[in-house]
């Protein structure tokens, strides 16, 4: 009875220190609507992905064609105003800062690869005489969404790197949308446009990569 009764009370008190430690990150940040303003132009800008992915399959309208330009302008935007809003109280550790930072700038640097530069074409598919079929090889061979990765290190790292509370709230939520995005691309977007997804989906890993997807984008790389 004792015993509970003292569980019980260590259990109350972890909670309580939870709430606490989300409070004072958290809450101020959330008080503070121009702090908001950043989160919501991220949230915007996943939308806009799912927008830009819905007419690529069905509505096929110009003008929707620029909503990842136009989603991609936001995340810098609101990201960039994060850094530029805290960066008086940001406290610098040398060592910290450069490793951390460094560790960003690669995840960084392979997100633009991935999104960008990986691909033998400009298109995100290999043009065919009859249906497109996507790209199998290089970092598409590690898993089907290496982008995630690479985004949520960036945003990760990032806030390790600088300390920012209101770089780490918009991390995880972007992180989460961002989640929420390529789960409607797998089971929607791609098997659509793709021919070949279906059996893509059952050779690759959908995030997590494993020993043999590893082996495999190493050799095609």
């Amino acid at each position: 009875m004792i015993n509970s009764f003292k569980n019980a009370n260590i259990n109350s008190s972890t909670e309580k220190n939870n709430q606490i430690v989300f409070g004072d990150i958290f809450l101020p940040i959330m008080e503070r609507s121009e702090h908001m303003i950043y989160i919501l132009m991220g949230v915007l800008a996943f939308l806009l992905f799912i927008a830009y992915d819905i007419n690529s399959v069905t509505l096929k309208k110009n003008i929707i064609n620029h909503f990842f330009f136009l989603g991609s302008l936001l995340l810098i935007v609101a990201t960039a105003g994060i850094i530029i809003e805290s960066f008086p109280d940001i406290k610098w550790d040398l060592w910290q800062t450069s490793i951390f930072g460094m560790i960003s700038f690669i995840f960084l640097i392979l997100l633009i690869y991935t999104l960008f530069f990986a691909l033998p074409f400009k298109e995100t598919y290999i043009k065919s005489n009859t249906s497109p079929k996507i790209y199998q090889d290089g970092i598409y061979a590690l898993c089907r969404h290496p982008g995630f990765l690479w985004f949520t290190g960036f945003y990760f790292f990032s806030w390790l790197a600088l300390k920012i509370p209101l770089l780490l709230l918009a991390g995880i939520i972007f992180s989460c949308c961002n989640f929420i995005y390529v789960i409607f691309q797998d089971y929607w977007t791609f098997i659509h446009i793709f021919v070949d997804y279906p059996s893509y989906k059952k050779r690759t890993p959908f995030i997590i990569p494993n020993f043999k997807s590893l082996k495999q984008c190493l050799q095609t790389l």
